[in-house]
């Protein structure tokens, strides 16, 4: 197994795109807010957690070991 050295700040951002991601998708799944608010934020987070994500794992698998 490769093992990879990720420092706090560096899984720090791991771990908030996921939150960004989960919450978006949270939103989306739920009715506490009306549908258009709903809508809005749930796709804002989506897209956030996803395009944040796409860099964060090129930095992390491109990292030499």
């Amino acid at each position: 197994m490769k093992e990879t050295r990720l420092s706090i700040p560096e899984v720090a951002l791991v771990a908030s795109t996921r939150v960004a991601l989960g919450g978006g998708l949270a939103l989306l799944l739920s009715d506490r807010l009306s549908k258009e608010q709903r809508k809005a934020a749930g796709w804002a987070l989506f897209l956030v957690g996803v395009a944040t994500t796409i860099p964060l794992a090129m930095l992390v698998v491109g990292r030499k070991r």
